[in-house]
């Protein structure tokens, strides 16, 4: 019953707002500012005035509204551009994490043309149109204020005469009264004569004339004075202020219709605006951290095993090997640096004095060095890639096949066109000479055929890299073993015996030269150790400096090849490499092993070779008594300045 008692007074009171409001609509529309303000002109004035300037208010607004959309745009597209991944960074590119970035850029370049468009709406449609609708509410007001003037004068003009008019009848009157009275006084005045009584009737007879026709006047003037004011506040003024009502509503209509046209605009832009987020949450969940971590696996993955336990050395076992000429030998320095830069080694030919370097083996050797130093490319790494990783070698070759083979498919592809336009001006030799695709048609020939020689020659790389089995040891696993004294004999009949391994001194698997090699040799260089076959130290007399390294196969042979000036031997000079850059030391750091030196902390070294990922870099610093020291320092030691 409550329920019921409650809906049936909510539809009734619903019932008489809306009643109520239709009232009002149609009382508002029965209402005119001409009847109902007729004595309010100056307000009126004042109120249309009041509402241009506040039409002006909201088109100023708008500007402002506009100049931060532009300005808030502009920054995004600066800020899209500043955060875009640069040239040397688009090798990240293929993880997830960093594609979500360049799609989240990308859409948030979206917004920002998003933000424009709105600019560019407000500022053609909405901008202008509250600028137009002002100036002409302006110039209606300013007329319909001169014709409100203009009536007003005319009255007032009116008003005047009728005045003036009033005043004249009532001054006649006055006057013809006195004359009345002059005249009877002087008739009733015996002593005047008829004549002087005559006189006296005679401006009598004229003030009363006059009178009467100021009278007259009066009368007119007050029929034209109440005629003129009837119409001018039945009609004339009315229809002013009425046009100052349609001024005032067309301009809070304007008004209406300028911001429901703001929201438009903005509301257009909305669904655009709404995909560029779920744009940015579908990039962010596009993000697969083991996706990325496979990807850092592949980049990174050298194909090398970890070292193997460093096996025990038992001296007292290699004390006759030692007596019998055991020295430390070490393999040929590498001609390339860490990073696959060729390495500065200089070869030197020297005569003999003792034939310590004139056997044949170690005449291959020295060509090999030749040979890999014409085999690098451009960037200085080797044209078979095998200063790589395996994994990474194989990887490279791989990728150079794929884009040989691409090059391969477009050079055919404009070949065939080459040819088929040939056959075309054969056969209507008015479309053109043949002869002129003639040459084009060799050179492509010869680029194609060039091509695919490259490609035979790589996928005869990738096959034999894929023949070389796993390198047991990594560069890092070899300079450990190297600086825990691995040792290896050289008897008299020149072959070499390793205490550590089942190895002996021929060149690696892969065939090339390690380069952890020749971080050894520089380290025997700084410390000092020169191992000849006489175990001498580094002296004048041996023909060995602190600046030269020795190359294998120099072992104790024969009598013939100990022959004074029976043959030549050869000698690697290193020269001085190019700094990377420059590196300030973080830490101190004492060097406790073999390859690597001290530094203090601030020290300012030159940055030789980059870590290769074993955690080592190597530098080098000016060393006033020898000229240079070079070694090895911890990579999280110091900060490293490259070169651009």
């Amino acid at each position: 019953m409550l329920a019921l008692l409650a809906s049936g007074s909510s539809r009734s009171s619903s019932n008489n707002k809306l009643a109520e409001s239709e009232n009002s609509a149609q009382n508002s529309s029965n209402m005119s500012w001409g009847t109902e303000l007729w004595d309010q002109n100056d307000n009126l004035a004042i109120h249309t005035n009041r509402g241009i300037d506040a039409l002006d208010k909201y088109a100023n607004f708008l500007r402002d509204r506009v100049a931060i959309e532009t300005e808030y745009a502009g920054k995004l597209r600066r800020l899209v551009k500043n955060y875009q991944p640069k040239k040397k960074e688009e090798e990240d590119n293929e993880f997830t994490s960093m594609q979500a970035f360049r799609n989240l850029l990308k859409e948030v370049g979206d917004l920002a043309g998003q933000r424009e468009v709105v600019s560019e709406s407000l500022q053609l449609q909405i901008i202008a149109g509250v600028t137009l609708l002002s100036k002409t509410l302006r110039e209606e007001r300013k007329k319909c204020l001169s014709d409100g003037a203009n009536l007003q004068h005319n009255l007032t003009t009116q008003l005047s005469s009728l005045d003036r008019a009033k005043r004249n009848y009532e001054k006649a009157y006055r006057d013809s009264e006195k004359a009345v009275d002059s005249y009877k006084r002087a008739d009733m005045d015996l002593n005047l004569s008829r004549a002087e009584v005559e006189r006296y009737k005679n401006v009598m007879t004229a003030k009363i004339q006059q009178s009467d026709d100021a009278k007259n006047e009066y009368a007119n003037q007050l029929q034209k004075t109440n005629n003129l004011q009837q119409q001018h506040f039945s009609m004339l003024l009315p229809a002013v202020l009425n046009r100052l009502q349609e001024l005032d509503e067309k301009r809070t209509r304007g008004f209406r219709e300028f911001i429901v046209g703001a929201a438009d605009v903005e509301s257009s832009v909305a669904p655009i605006i709404a995909r560029c987020m779920e744009g940015i949450v579908k990039a962010g969940e596009s993000i697969n951290e083991k996706e990325d971590t496979f990807k850092v696996i592949e980049r990174y993955q050298s194909g090398f095993t970890p070292p193997i336990d460093i096996p025990f050395e038992d001296l007292s076992n290699s004390v006759k090997d030692s007596a019998q000429d055991s020295t430390y030998t070490y393999p040929l320095p590498t001609p390339t640096t860490r990073g696959g830069t060729l390495g500065a080694i200089k070869l030197k030919k020297r005569v003999g004095i003792f034939n310590l370097f004139g056997s044949n083996k170690q005449r291959q050797i020295i060509e090999a060095c030749i040979t890999m130093k014409n085999s690098l490319t451009a960037d200085g790494q080797k044209e078979d890639f095998s200063d790589q990783p395996p994994n990474q070698r194989r990887k490279k070759l791989q990728a150079k096949i794929a884009e040989l083979t691409q090059n391969i498919a477009q050079e055919t592809k404009a070949r065939d066109g080459l040819m088929k336009m040939k056959i075309v001006y054969e056969a209507n030799s008015s479309l053109g000479n043949p002869m002129t695709v003639e040459g084009q048609l060799n050179e492509s020939e010869h680029k194609l055929e060039k091509l695919k020689v490259d490609l035979k020659k790589y996928q005869d790389f990738l096959e034999k890299a894929c023949q070389v089995p796993v390198a047991t040891s990594s560069p890092q696993a070899t300079r450990n073993q190297l600086q825990n004294g691995h040792r290896t004999s050289r008897h008299s009949n020149g072959s070499a015996d390793d205490h550590h391994d089942d190895g002996d001194d021929q060149p690696d698997d892969a065939g090339s030269l390690s380069r952890s090699d020749s971080e050894d040799n520089v380290a025997q260089i700084q410390n000092g150790h020169n191992n000849n076959n006489n175990g001498s130290s580094a002296s004048p007399e041996s023909g060995l400096g602190t600046s030269h390294t020795s190359l294998p196969g120099s072992g104790q042979g024969s009598a013939n090849e100990n022959a004074i000036g029976e043959d030549t031997y050869y000698e690697t000079e290193v020269e001085t490499l190019n700094p990377l850059g420059t590196c300030r030391a973080l830490y101190p750091f004492e060097a406790s092993s073999e390859g690597s030196i001290p530094m203090s902390e601030g020290e300012e070294l030159q940055v030789i070779e980059i870590d290769q990922g074993d955690g080592w870099t190597r530098v080098r610093r000016a060393n006033n008594s020898n000229g240079w020291d070079e070694g090895f320092v911890p990579t999280s030691y110091i900060e490293c300045t490259l070169y651009a």
